[in-house]
């Protein structure tokens, strides 16, 4: 079989340097998740508060809405170290963590997680800029939607690891199995063979600077729908999300069933991520995007109907849906941005984009608890269909948009 007939997700494990990157998605998301669950049931154990616990989700996330700010240090510097010095940072930090085991010491536990999630936002944007020097142009989508696949399989699969290590060895274990892993991540990304140039001295004022990758998405015909209709779903798919339990008790089932329907979701986005770049050639990332919403946007509308194969089959449109306007969005960021601004351009993106998840989730916890949720869910979908109809109308008039 040549090259140009391999499955292209296959090309992407076959190169050295994409593998590579890939493997160290891969080790440190695991540890990412597996930390994730288990650093709001060890605050709940050691307080019995449910809000000390969220704190730690909190905590993580804040520090996405300065990615702008923060995506400027990816871009004062060569890519590769700066990955391998954020690596060894937070797997030093993971350590101190062993010594948590009482209220007292939360404090080091929250501080932790907070600077985990800024150098979580500068890790992201270097890595965006990296693995456009080691992967090859005509096989980014493919290595965004693997690396989606991954990012969506270590969900599954990594906080039951972690709820089996904190089981067993509690807190402290889980921070060990996270460093470990940033540890493996270093090794996997010293291991790379990409040439760099040095980053020329910064001009301006580090307003200024911060401001340009702000400029670049606002100004550019490709990314700036790209990335408002990213935001717009994933706002929209925060308020759905809320909804989930309200979902399972309409179908009769224990809230533990939540896990079922999640577990599904989590298996349509793997599938759609192994086909991500061959839509993306062969649609664009507009209309990509456009078909994934409009799948998302069936999804949620018709999870009002009281039906479990519906609401299984709607699950797996979720997740199917979903994933296409980000692999969309990161990867036309990643072409469309040149090199020296795609730290702040990648950083600025996923805070429009992520960002709004979250408010998304407190509107529908607390949406949820004042009317039903069935006409919450048509709504959402009639919304979402709004929100990729300007794409459709875009994709058929945007000449300049790269389908590589």
């Amino acid at each position: 079989m040549t090259n140009e007939t391999t499955w292209p997700p296959v090309r992407v494990l076959r190169d050295r340097e994409a593998g590579l990157c890939l493997c160290a998605v891969v080790v440190s998301g695991f540890g990412t998740s597996a930390l994730w669950l288990a650093s709001g049931v060890w605050v709940k154990d050691l307080t019995g508060s449910d809000g000390l616990a969220a704190l730690c989700l909190l905590a993580m996330w804040l520090p996405t809405l300065a990615g702008p700010l923060l995506g400027t240090l990816a871009d004062r510097v060569r890519r590769k170290p700066l990955l391998i010095g954020v690596n060894v940072l937070l797997g030093g930090l993971l350590l101190t963590l062993a010594g948590v085991d009482s209220p007292g010491g939360l404090w080091l536990l929250y501080a932790v997680l907070f600077v985990y999630g800024a150098a979580g936002v500068v890790h992201d944007a270097a890595e965006s800029a990296l693995v456009t020097t080691a992967v090859g142009p005509s096989l980014l989508g493919d290595f965004n939607g693997l690396r989606m696949t991954a990012a969506e399989g270590m969900k599954l699969l990594a906080p039951l690891a972690g709820a089996g290590l904190y089981t067993a060895y509690g807190g402290p274990g889980v921070a060990l199995l996270d460093a470990a892993t940033f540890a493996l991540a270093t090794g996997v990304y010293a291991a790379l063979r990409v040439r760099e140039e040095k980053p020329a001295p910064p001009r301006g004022s580090t307003r200024r600077r911060t401001a340009e990758g702000a400029r670049h998405l606002w100004a550019h015909p490709v990314l700036r729908p790209l990335v408002l209709a990213g935001g717009a779903t994933m706002l929209l798919a925060g308020l759905n999300g809320a909804m989930v339990y309200a979902v399972v008790d309409d179908l009769g089932r224990s809230p533990a069933y939540a896990g079922v329907l999640y577990a599904v979701q989590g298996a349509g986005s793997v599938a759609v991520g192994l086909l991500s770049g061959t839509a993306l050639r062969r649609l664009g990332a507009r209309r990509f995007a456009a078909y994934g919403i409009a799948l998302l946007a069936l999804g949620v509308a018709l999870r009002a109907v009281p039906s479990e194969p519906v609401a299984l089959g709607c699950s797996v449109a979720i997740g199917a849906g979903l994933p296409a306007v980000l692999v969309a969005a990161l990867t036309s960021v990643q072409r469309e941005t040149p090199g020296p601004l795609l730290g702040r351009v990648t950083a600025t993106a996923n805070t429009l984009v992520y960002a709004p998840n979250v408010a998304g989730l407190a509107a529908g916890a607390a949406l949820v608890e004042l009317v039903s949720h069935r006409p919450v869910l048509v709504t959402l979908g009639v919304a979402l269909l709004a929100t990729a109809a300007p794409l459709f109308t875009r994709a058929a008039t945007a000449g300049a948009e790269s389908h590589g």
